[in-house]
């Protein structure tokens, strides 16, 4: 051990090249005063900004010698421990550092089921820290004990802007204790309590505060159970409301009649960008209440309404509501059944549209057929660069028309068409369809049957002039060993292309 001690700085150096970030801190730090100050001299240890440890199993003792290893990193910035099963004594040790550090702004301990008394230690640290902007404390089993604790905390302090509490056991009991935050505290704009146990009660508590509230900007309340009344709660916000942008109703049971109120909100409201209500049970019927709000809203840039039972009908709403558009931007319909006549309907909307940009239809049935009015849409759209219209049973024929329409098409960069009937053939036409297109850069037929020889077709079109592919999916397409020789092929000359198959 001596004579490691008195190696030149330079073999110093040359060891911590071999040692990952975390083996780097537990193994030399504090070993002697001399590698204290070749570490801190050492690049790699000046400029580490970012310390990714999921995953990493740091019991209480590791976490001290870690705690103790981070008070000497001076640029650190973002920390990232979830996944580690912290106790308290860790968290004890963790919360202590974060009251003197002075360089944290984001800190991610979610998924420790650490508890309430832990959720005391964070949020005395709150009190005094005057940097961190961000704190994810996700899936800890905080409880309202933990939600008193933390809500305290954000009284007093003035530089948190975003907190994560999705999957915490918080219930209706816990949500009252944000009432203040939401009333007094003025930098608060991101609220995640997703995963939680929050009913219409809830909501009826938090709706006079958020109605007053002038900072909060995202509010995520997926997967609880707000239900029609919590809806309508909400929906009475949104009229009144003047600074959120983003709500996340995903998974709460809203009912058709709380579809109805958010529709009549959305027709008043003038801030709100982003909505998610996807798994809603949101049939033809409760979109067209959604519809109407959607028709006069003038702010709307992304609408998540996947994993709902909407079909033709009310993808004919939404053609009408594209055809108007002027803001909206990215639509995700994955999961619904609009079959091949909604596809229809959206299709002739595309054609006019000049401002959609991603376009999620994701296992919607729209087959064969469907797929041909998208082929056309493509040829005359000017302004989708992202389609997604994998599972939807399309074979080889639709394929053809997508590739006469990536001829002409000059816009689109990313086509997702896995878990689909597209044979060699297919690929044949998608190949020819490369060997002119300029734009598409990524391309994803995982889970399709294109075999040895359409790899094969795939091969010998890029072997050409095709420049800009960065990314190709052919996995799970039964290739054989012979297809994943054409795959090498593909791979030694096009290296600038990411290539996925089983090897």
């Amino acid at each position: 051990m001596a004579s490691f001690i008195t190696l030149p700085i330079e073999l110093v150096y040359r060891v911590f090249d071999h040692l990952d970030d975390l083996t780097m801190i537990f193994s030399m730090h504090n070993v002697c005063v001399r590698f204290n100050n070749i570490l801190n001299t050492y690049h790699r240890y000046q400029i580490l900004t970012e310390l990714d440890l999921r995953w990493k199993e740091l019991n209480d003792e590791k976490m001290k010698n870690l705690v103790n290893g981070l008070h000497s990193i001076q640029n650190l910035t973002t920390l990232d421990l979830s996944f580690n099963g912290i106790g308290l004594v860790g968290a004890s040790s963790l919360a202590k550092m974060l009251e003197q550090n002075e360089t944290l702004t984001t800190m991610n301990i979610s998924f420790n089921g650490m508890g309430s008394q832990a959720a005391k230690y964070f949020a005395d640290a709150l009190q005094r820290n005057k940097t961190l902007i961000a704190l994810h404390l996700s899936g800890n089993e905080i409880g309202a004990q933990g939600m008193q604790y933390l809500s305290d905390a954000l009284l007093q302090n003035k530089t948190l802007s975003a907190l994560y509490l999705d999957a915490n056991g918080i219930d209706d009991l816990a949500i009252q204790y944000l009432v203040g935050v939401l009333q007094h505290n003025k930098t608060l704009k991101v609220l995640d309590v997703g995963h939680n146990e929050i009913t219409s009660f809830g909501i009826q508590y938090l709706a006079d505060a958020l109605r007053e509230n002038q900072t909060l900007n995202m509010f995520d309340l997926r997967n609880n159970n707000i239900g029609t009344g919590g809806m309508m709660q909400l929906a009475g916000v949104l009229r009144e409301n003047k600074t959120l942008t983003a709500l996340n109703i995903r998974e709460n049971n809203i009912g058709l009649e709380g579809i109805e109120h958010l529709g009549n909100a959305l027709q008043q409201n003038k801030t709100l960008t982003t909505l998610n209500c996807g798994a809603n049970q949101i049939g033809d019927q409760e979109f067209y209440h959604l519809a109407n709000g959607l028709q006069e809203n003038n702010t709307m840039t992304t609408l998540d309404i996947s994993n709902n039972q909407i079909g033709p009908v009310g993808a004919q709403h939404l053609g009408n509501i594209l055809q108007r558009s002027k803001t909206l931007i990215s639509l995700d319909l994955y999961g619904n059944r609009i079959g091949p006549q909604g596809a229809q309907h959206l299709a002739d909307a595309l054609q006019r549209n000049e401002t959609l940009v991603t376009l999620d239809l994701h296992g919607n049935q729209i087959g064969p057929v469907g797929v041909q009015y998208f082929a056309a849409a493509l040829e005359q759209n000017k302004a989708l660069t992202s389609l997604g219209i994998a599972s939807n049973s399309i074979d080889d024929q639709a394929v053809q028309y997508l590739a006469n329409a990536l001829h002409r098409n000059k816009t689109l960069k990313e086509l997702q068409l896995y878990d689909n009937n597209i044979g060699a053939h297919g690929a044949e036409y998608l190949a020819v369809a490369l060997q002119e297109n300029k734009t598409l850069t990524e391309l994803d037929l995982h889970t399709n049957h294109i075999s040895t020889q359409g790899v094969q077709h795939l091969a010998k079109a890029l072997q050409g002039n095709n420049r800009t592919l960065r990314t190709l999916n052919i996995r799970n397409n039964g290739i054989g060993s012979q297809g994943k020789q054409y795959a090498k092929e593909i791979v030694k000359r096009n290296p600038h292309i990411k290539l996925l198959y089983n090897h």
